[in-house]
């Protein structure tokens, strides 16, 4: 039986009934508790698109940092997992093909790569542990016609949805960092780089050694991860880096 792309369906539907005229996330201190969490994110409402510099994960694009995922943190920074064991899907990459979204598998496979074990298993994984916490994603959130995974698909979609719109590697390289073997940098003017170009500041990661592992950029949400306004923020958290001689390494496969 074959599916017809879930954000389409869920367009065609007048989108999550949402829209993204609502309280923001994280911001509203007078949101009732009784609010509609199907169109309010919470208790996650401080949401983080992380990426990684991986150097040794084979056919990780040179020029392109890669996708982990797409967490909702709860707005104190503490978090849960794996919210409902009940949709732990198996085989993502087949419920996107099934459902219609095979431009976003395509994408994943060149852009969301794990780096010890299958894309498979780390797709399964984000999800159960992250988008399975998602308020606005829970199945009663739906319209009563959605097929099995119509939340899951949606979560992958929008992770890619978001990701596209932060070219870590292309705004660094605007300002002359680039990866390198021998040049080091400053952790000042590698987020100056980021914030020039994006209007915020995110959060960078570096190993022990102050090699860039990782970045996490910060968001609050209006209306419903389907459909609703991602709102940037500076990270509310420091990076882990070094101030200086912080070792952006060319990635070697």
């Amino acid at each position: 039986m074959s599916y017809v792309n879930p954000m389409n369906f869920f367009q065609n539907l007048d989108g999550s009934g949402c829209g993204t005229s609502g309280p923001i996330s994280c911001q509203d201190a007078n949101t009732p508790p009784a609010a509609n969490t199907c169109c309010f994110e919470s208790p996650g409402g401080l949401i983080l698109q992380t990426q990684v510099w991986d150097t040794d994960v084979a056919g990780s694009p040179e020029d392109s940092w890669t996708i982990h995922g797409l967490w909702p943190d709860n707005c104190d920074g503490s978090y849960i997992e794996k919210c409902d064991p009940s949709r732990d899907y198996t085989d993502i990459a087949g419920l996107l093909e099934s459902q219609g979204a095979s431009s976003t598998l395509d994408f994943m496979q060149q852009y969301w790569l794990n780096d010890d074990g299958t894309n498979e298993e780390f797709w399964e994984h984000e999800w159960a542990t992250h988008g399975t916490c998602y308020s606005t994603l829970d199945v009663d959130c739906l319209p009563s016609s959605s097929p099995t995974g119509a939340e899951a698909v949606a979560f992958f979609e929008t992770v890619v949805r978001v990701f596209k719109t932060l070219p870590t590697y292309d705004w660094l390289a605007q300002a002359g960092i680039t990866p390198s073997s021998d040049q080091t940098y400053s952790l000042s003017s590698m987020l100056s780089a980021l914030q020039n170009a994006s209007g915020y500041i995110p959060a960078l990661s570096c190993s022990r050694s102050g090699k860039l592992s990782s970045i996490s950029w910060y968001f609050n949400l209006q209306g419903s991860i389907i459909d609703g306004e991602f709102v940037p923020i500076d990270n509310p958290k420091d990076s882990s880096c070094p101030s200086s001689g912080i070792q952006y390494l060319p990635k070697e496969g």
